[in-house]
Parts: structure tokens; sequence; C-alpha cells
């Protein structure tokens, strides 16, 4: 799965996503969790970022508590589920990250893990979107990450793992007038080409209130 993740947006994010318009403010975020604002790239002719809740309201949900049992949608269940079927014919999206965390057990503790790419570069997750509006008629847009098996080198720490978009893949899995739902998903299969690091970090990212670099530094 996918829990917490971090972003480090430097001068170059805006085009490396091909991103059209500005947020007020992009500031670094070192535990990105369930719940919180995070910005999410949806293809709008052009690419356009906007701040969206993590943690998917289906449109005709009853309850914004939904949110919370959604934060990711499992790639094999993607054409079955209703909840996330409509949204991959229309609402797909890029969640930009720098990495994310993973638990790996050991005994009867969970050691956490900061997963990165060995360049240093932008990630994309893909993603899913919806708009909710709650009972005052206010419209929230939230977002689910979508996962899969983790591959061989982080099988180590944990069986599932966010779907890292190839960068020649990104734009097809965004628009849904160029590419089908079964092609998108065929997407999601490709391999991301991209090297992935690990190593343990302080478990002060156990706590979502914790924001800062200290959280990614490795353990001495």
């Amino acid at each position: 799965m996918c829990g917490r993740f971090t972003l480090e947006p430097t001068a170059t994010f805006y085009e490396r996503f091909q991103i059209a318009n500005r947020l007020d403010a992009l500031i670094p975020r070192y535990n990105t969790a369930p719940g919180q604002l995070v910005p999410v790239v949806i293809s709008h002719s052009p690419n356009r970022v906007v701040l969206m809740r993590w943690g998917l309201i289906p449109h005709w949900a009853k309850d914004a508590k939904t949110g919370y049992k959604m934060i990711n949608a499992r790639i094999e269940t993607l054409m079955q589920r209703p909840a996330f079927r409509g949204l991959l014919a229309r609402h797909r999206c890029l969640v930009p990250a720098s990495g994310y965390y993973e638990w790996k057990a050991e005994g009867t503790t969970k050691t956490p893990y900061y997963i990165h790419p060995a360049d240093g570069s932008f990630v994309a997750f893909a993603g899913l979107y919806d708009t909710w509006t709650n009972p005052k008629g206010e419209e929230l847009q939230t977002f689910t990450i979508v996962t899969r098996d983790a591959d061989d080198t982080m099988a180590r720490l944990h069986h599932r793992m966010p779907v890292v978009l190839a960068r020649e893949d990104e734009q097809a899995w965004l628009d849904p007038a160029v590419t089908a739902p079964t092609q998108a998903v065929a997407i999601l299969a490709h391999s991301a080409g991209v090297p992935l690091e690990a190593y343990p970090v302080s478990r002060m990212v156990n706590t979502p209130s914790v924001d800062g670099k200290e959280l990614i530094r490795p353990l001495a």
C-alpha cells in the first residue's frame, strides 16, 4: 500500500509535469498523510495542478469518512469496483512525489523505510479522483493512489507498492480522451524504469503532525 509520501518541489516542478497554472504556495512536505491536501495534476488542456484531499470520497458517498478507507485503489479491482470503474474512464490524475514510506515488519515491530528515486528525480503515482458534495452543498475534490504487487526490489519491505508511472506513459494515463480504460490499465503494468533506493528512517514519521526534512535522514 501507500500510506505516506513526500514532495520536495523545486524550480523545475511545473515544467517537469507540463503544468500551465501556479499554486499560491508549494512547500516541501515530508510526511503527507491521508486526509491532507495534496498537489495533484489533472489533464485540462493543458495540465493543471490542483489541491485535493487524499482519500477518495465517491460522489455518491453519504459520509466523508469513506475517504479514510479509500486512500489506495488496487490495480486488480479498477475495472470491477463501481467506485473506481467510472473514474478510470473520466477522472485519472498524477500524484507528484519525491518518495514514499513503507513499514517493514521485524518481529513485533515495524520499521519505516524511505523509498525514493536513486537520481533524486520526481515520480508520478497513478491516481483517480472524484468530486464530492457535502450536505452544505460545498464541493471537495479527493483522490486515491493506485497500488500493485511489489516488484522484486520492494517486496522485501512490503507486498504492495504504489504504481510509479513511466515518464513516457504519464500523459497517456492522464488524458482519457487519448487512452481508453482498458489501455490505461495496461499502462499500469509497464515498468517505470526508475531505480528506487530504500533505507530505514526514524519512527517519528509514524506521527502525521511531524513534518520536516529530518524524517528522510537515514538512521545511523
